[in-house]
């Protein structure tokens, strides 16, 4: 844990942002809007929360970091360059045949990234099994789980949920980015999600709720989650997606698609 400011953080989410969008433009795909969504979440966790080292990622006692939503990986690769797992300069290689910084997380190639993504839905069960381990091997790092909020369609995220609570893992939070928004429009639409936060209670979550945008809120909650004992925990984030560039935000059309350069040029003044 560090001793950056709630001021600090902000100006940190503000630049991971500028990043993904400078990342997408030139790799002239990718999936600004749910990377923008997480930025004050994951900005929180690698510069306040969460305990490891950017020159040894493989560090045993490290808390984990699992982005199930794999396709915000622009936001991960921003915030590992920013800790120092890699040089800044990677970031201008997104998406590029060859390179440690592809669409997707892959664990195999990119220095502390903790689980390879790809198809949705599957982020929860492995966290649980990162969670599970620390207990057997007697470690007190803790497992952070960000799910999208589509993917919480997906039937394997509520069989991990109904087995997190049954074995009381207390050492893993799982936080899902909600903005409301999915690949092919509001998710309210295609596959609602409500009671949400009934639900997870009903499978003896701790359930917290809070505005993922407000970074003291964020900060708050991920420290609160490290307190409840006996059972896992949910931070259900309300989140904006495309937040941060005006006409980004709450549009489905940038689910996956590149800025162009004007565009590109607009968003970043309004994150400077």
């Amino acid at each position: 844990m560090t001793n950056y400011s709630i001021e600090d953080l902000q100006g940190i989410a503000r630049n991971l942002r500028r990043h993904v969008i400078t990342m997408i433009s030139t790799a002239g795909s990718g999936h600004p809007g749910g990377s923008l969504s997480a930025a004050d979440i994951v900005t929180a966790l690698y510069f306040h929360i969460m305990r490891h080292d950017p020159a040894n990622p493989k560090w045993p006692d490290r808390d984990r970091f699992i982005l199930s939503k794999g396709h915000a990986a622009p936001v991960l690769y921003a915030a590992l360059a920013e800790c120092g797992y890699f040089p800044l300069e990677w970031l201008t290689t997104l998406r590029k045949t060859g390179t440690c910084l592809q669409g997707h997380t892959d664990s195999t190639l990119t220095p502390g990234v903790d689980m390879s993504a790809g198809s949705l839905g599957q982020g929860l069960s492995v966290g649980i099994g990162m969670a599970l381990a620390a207990r057997l091997d007697k470690k007190n790092y803790r497992t952070y789980v960000m799910l999208g909020d589509g993917e919480c369609q997906e039937g394997q995220v509520w069989e991990a949920a109904m087995f997190a609570p049954n074995y009381k893992l207390d050492n893993l939070t799982a936080i899902v980015d909600y903005n409301g928004l999915q690949l092919d429009g509001f998710t309210k639409q295609i596959m609602d999600l409500e009671p949400f936060v009934d639900k997870w209670r009903s499978f003896k979550w701790e359930v917290l709720q809070i505005d993922g945008h407000d970074m003291k809120q964020v900060v708050d909650a991920l420290q609160k989650s490290a307190l409840v004992k006996g059972k896992p925990v949910v931070i259900v984030a309300r989140t904006v997606k495309g937040k941060g560039v005006s006409f980004m935000e709450n549009k489905v059309d940038y689910h996956g698609k590149a800025p162009g350069k004007s565009e590109t040029e607009t968003a970043l003044r309004e994150l400077a």
